[in-house]
């Protein structure tokens, strides 16, 4: 499930030290669910516990994620202009999809019914 992946700290998305902010990242939930569980364990009697285990993982966790071997290398004018036509061809495909179920006799159809 986690193959692969590193549990760091973010400082810049943290409210302290970005601890809460690696782990829900790690895990691929919500902040904001972590901190309210966070804050939640200090009131039901795991206060000793939270406050010990955050102070560790301060310390133990690397400050930073490492940034994508692609992404620390800038792309020359080729791969921007491959991949902004890549972009514009699936804009492109989603929009005549539309246009097709918009000019369809499925969407006349239901349209009237949902005037009824």
């Amino acid at each position: 499930m986690f193959q692969g992946r590193k549990l760091y700290r973010i400082p810049e998305e943290g409210k302290v030290k970005g601890v809460c902010a690696g782990i829900a990242h790690y895990l691929d939930i919500p902040v904001t669910l972590l901190r309210v569980i966070t804050v939640l364990s200090l009131f039901f009697g795991l206060f000793a516990f939270t406050v010990v285990l955050y102070i560790i993982l301060s310390f133990v966790l690397d400050p930073l994620a490492p940034e994508d071997a692609n992404a620390a290398m800038p792309l020359n004018r080729q791969q921007l202009l491959d991949e902004a036509d890549s972009i514009l061809r699936q804009g492109e495909g989603r929009l005549r999809d539309v246009e097709r179920y918009v000019t369809s006799e499925t969407f006349s159809t239901r349209s009237r019914f949902r005037q009824l």
